[in-house]
Order: C-alpha cells, then sequence, then structure tokens
C-alpha cells in the first residue's frame, strides 16, 4: 500500500498551472501575427473580431467552451473574461464547469503528467488522465458527492443547468470554496448565466443520478434537469440582448446551442432578431467529417445563425492561441466602458 501511495504521490506532484493573461500584453503578439500569414493572421482577426465585438455597445458577448482547456491551463482565463466584463453568458460542457472549474473551486488540482506509464497502471492507481495531464479519481468522486448534496438541498422538480450552477455557485459563495475565484463563483457575482446542456455528462451527472436513485428508493421526488428550459432560457437572453459576439472554444454542443438560439427566437416569432453578429471559432477540427465539430461559421450562416461579415475560424490547439488573444483584447481595455449586463438577473425567482 505504501508503494502504491508514493507512487501515486510521485505522479500528481505537478500541478498545472493557470496562465494570466493580465500578466502579459497579448497586443504585442497580435500586432506581430496580424503581419505573418497561416494561422498566426487567423488568430489576429479572431483578435480583431473579438474587440470589435467589446467596442460594440450593443452587443453582447457569449462565451462557449468544449474541450479540457481548463485543465490545461485556461481556467482563468475565461475566469477573467467574465471579471473584466467581457462575457455577458456562458455555455459550456459539463466537463469544463464540473469537472474542472468546481473541482478545483473544492481544492482540488488537474496535474501535469511528467511521464505516462501503461494506463492500466493509471487506473489502478485511480488516477484520470486527459492527454498528458492527471486527475485523481478520488477528488473527483468527493466532486460527485457534493453536487449530489446540492442536489439533496434544492427543490424537487426539473431545473435549467443554468439554474442548478446557480446554486452551485451560491453554494460556494457562502463559505465553501476552498479556491476562490473560479468561474462559477466569479459568475455568480456578476450575473453572467452559465448553461451546460448536456449537464449529466459529467462529474454532475454521477451526482445527480446517486441524488435520484436514493430518491426513488425513499419513494421520494427528486430534482431533474430540462435541457429544454435551458435552450429557452438562452434564447430569452438572444432577444433581450439583440446584437450578440460569439468567441468560441472548440465546438460541439456548446457552440450549436448558442448558434441555435437565433433559429428558436425566429420560430418563437421574433422575425427581427438578428444572426449572431461577431463570431470566432478556435478549433482542431476540420470539415471532411461534414462538421467541423458543428459546422463552419460560414456554413452556419445558411442555417441562419452567424452573419458572415465579421467572423472567423482558427483551427488551431485552443491553449496555444486563446490566451494571447484575450491578452490582447483585455490589454486594449475597450471592456471597461460596457454595460455589465446580468443576464443572470432575468430568471432571480424563476428556478
Amino acid at each position: 500500500m505504501t508503494e502504491t501511495s508514493n507512487k501515486k504521490a510521485e505522479l500528481l506532484s505537478s500541478p498545472v498551472e493557470h496562465i494570466d493573461i493580465t500578466s502579459f500584453d497579448g497586443r504585442v503578439i497580435i500586432d506581430a501575427w496580424e503581419k505573418m500569414s497561416f494561422s498566426s493572421r487567423d488568430a489576429a482577426r479572431a483578435a480583431r473580431i473579438l474587440q470589435a465585438a467589446q467596442e460594440d455597445k450593443d452587443c453582447a458577448v457569449i462565451l462557449t467552451l468544449a474541450g479540457s482547456t481548463s485543465a490545461g491551463g485556461c481556467m482563468h482565463v475565461w475566469r477573467d473574461m467574465v471579471r473584466h466584463n467581457m462575457v455577458d453568458a456562458i455555455v459550456a460542457t459539463g466537463a469544463s464547469i464540473v469537472d474542472m472549474d468546481f473541482f478545483e473551486a473544492l481544492g482540488f488540482k488537474h496535474y501535469q503528467a511528467q511521464e505516462i506509464p501503461d494506463d492500466r497502471i493509471l487506473r489502478d492507481l485511480y488516477i484520470d488522465r486527459i492527454y498528458d495531464t492527471y486527475i485523481d479519481e478520488e477528488d473527483l468522486q468527493a466532486c460527485d458527492h457534493t453536487i449530489g448534496e446540492i442536489a439533496d438541498s434544492l427543490p424537487d422538480g426539473p431545473i435549467s443547468s443554468r439554474a442548478f450552477i446557480h446554486a452551485m455557485g451560491e453554494w460556494l459563495a457562502d463559505g465553501n470554496a476552498k479556491k476562490s475565484g473560479s468561474l462559477i463563483e466569479e459568475c455568480h457575482t456578476h450575473g453572467v448565466p452559465i448553461f451546460v446542456p448536456a449537464f449529466s455528462d459529467c462529474s454532475a451527472g454521477f451526482g445527480l443520478v446517486k441524488h435520484q436513485v436514493e430518491r426513488i428508493k425513499a419513494k421520494k421526488p427528486y430534482v431533474a434537469i430540462d435541457s429544454v428550459a435551458d435552450f429557452r432560457e438562452l434564447t430569452d437572453i438572444k432577444i433581450k440582448a439583440g446584437s450578440t459576439g460569439l468567441f468560441m472554444v472548440g465546438g460541439g454542443v456548446p457552440k450549436n446551442f448558442a448558434q441555435d438560439t437565433v433559429v428558436c427566437a425566429e420560430i418563437l416569432g421574433h422575425d427581427d432578431v438578428e444572426m449572431h453578429k461577431y463570431a470566432v471559432q478556435i478549433t482542431v477540427a476540420d470539415v471532411r467529417d461534414g462538421a467541423c465539430s458543428s459546422s463552419t461559421l460560414k456554413e452556419a450562416c445558411s442555417w441562419g445563425k452567424v452573419d458572415v461579415a465579421l467572423e472567423q475560424m482558427v483551427y488551431a490547439e485552443a491553449t496555444t492561441v486563446a490566451p494571447v488573444i484575450v491578452s490582447d483584447v483585455f490589454h486594449r481595455e475597450a471592456w471597461k466602458s460596457r454595460p455589465r449586463r446580468r443576464f443572470a438577473d432575468m430568471f432571480e425567482g424563476a428556478g
């Protein structure tokens, strides 16, 4: 047992340190990239589009997150976008919000994999792997149980993931956070709603299943996540916002969910709701499978989702370019004069 414990401690000895976009000036790099070609110039144009969205006082910005950038060191990039009023709503995968951000708010860490042994050895040690990043499975299960406890404290019945994450933010803000300044807590403070359309596809799912199984055994009603309510609420935000911009890291469900609000608003009779005016996507997916993890931005125009005048695909691994783009926009300071929209306040008292 001691040998096993020592090996686990050895593998989990180098915590991931999250990059601070305020500590360096991305403008220098973006200005240089703009004079280059290939992905450098694409990333520079993406920064200019995000900057234009910040300068447009009528534009609300939606951040979408997919993939493991938060575990990989970008957690504070997204947090600082909220803190510095660069983002008005977030759509994400459950892993980004629960397994990564909430997980670290509980005091746990992600670790650099300095060596990658046989994954069967990692399984025996209860270490989960994301490429070259490790997570202690025992810590992750503690996160699962905490989600179950939060579910136990809520009124029974269906609620949106936005409402559940709001409760998570309240729980953290009520003195339970071991690490201050998580994305969830920052969003709770600034009224930025977080939507996770596939909420059960992460640690939250395990905690919620446990909650429901125990309630069913006790012949009691339980909490359930209503993804249709998520779609309706985010569409309400799009209708209220009018002009919108998308900053999308990865693709998949968060990307498509955010884009689809335009179509949903039209189906609801709001013919005056415009397509997303600004759009940037950073992705390593391509179009050969007919998807690009939920269509290219130009293709999305044919569906009535995204205007093509101010859109940019950046084909790059997000941890390399996103911090530079966000640092550039942070240091240009247009966010200082943006209104705080506090879209989360729309749902106060609505569950």
